[in-house]
């Protein structure tokens, strides 16, 4: 079942998306006694990101980072999901580097660095924090891609719809098996398709975004413009 939070503005989504996290992560630490949490790149949930770095609750020696997808890209690369998630959240908390585990994209020898990171995942991540591109897609899951067809393989090598194309993204039973996933969306050249997301017909091939309907959605107004009823509500 969708949960639906909404805000005026972009900027207005930082604080309940950092206090989500703070509370979610802190719910598995206490469940579990580990948090295996896997974050987005983009604008969007950069300023959340810093937002988070400030919650002082977390144990952070007790989190395993991880992420959605990747650009074959060097680590410190402006295109690069990790360089902006480190400068954003990891170098300003005290997580031990051995528990930040990046996808490693640009090696020559993109499939077996995909092997490797699938051997890294656990069998359900606590959180996946997921965005969606104006086009439906999430993660670097693409409308018409292969990769939304498979259900052995966790991580592959894949091609983007925009350089840099070639890209490392999970695959839908990733997705799937994670006990909470949150997405992020903000600006109203994604409304149409948050509200195919959400309320039209399943259909996760055209409309990536779907495998994350039952999740949490933290969008602005602008994002929530075309659902059926769009209300203000943080």
């Amino acid at each position: 079942m969708t949960e639906l939070v909404v805000v005026a503005r972009p900027a207005e989504l930082a604080r309940p998306v950092a206090e989500w996290l703070e509370q979610e992560v802190n719910r598995a630490l206490t469940e579990r006694g580990r948090c295996a949490l896997a974050l987005a790149g983009g604008r969007t949930p950069e300023a959340a990101y810093r937002a988070l770095a400030s919650a002082s609750s977390i144990d952070w020696k007790r989190v395993e980072i991880f992420f959605g997808d990747e650009r074959a890209v060097a680590p410190d690369h402006p295109d690069s999901n990790y360089r902006m998630v480190h400068l954003a959240l990891l170098s300003r908390v005290a997580i031990p580097a051995d528990q930040v585990h990046r996808m490693e994209a640009e090696r020559p020898d993109r499939d077996a660095a995909a092997r490797e990171y699938e051997r890294l995942l656990p069998r359900a991540l606590d959180i996946i924090l997921l965005g969606i591109g104006s086009d439906g897609h999430t993660a670097s899951l693409f409308p018409g891609s292969a990769a939304l067809d498979q259900r052995q393989r966790l991580v592959l090598p894949v091609l983007g719809a925009k350089p840099p194309a070639e890209r490392m993204t999970i695959t839908p039973p990733v997705i799937e098996a994670a006990r909470k996933v949150v997405v992020l969306a903000s600006g109203e050249d994604k409304a149409a398709m948050v509200a195919r997301a959400l309320e039209g017909p399943l259909a996760p091939r055209a409309v990536p975004a779907q495998l994350a309907r039952r999740g949490i959605w933290f969008l602005d107004q602008a994002a929530a413009a075309r659902l059926t009823a769009p209300r203000i509500t943080a």
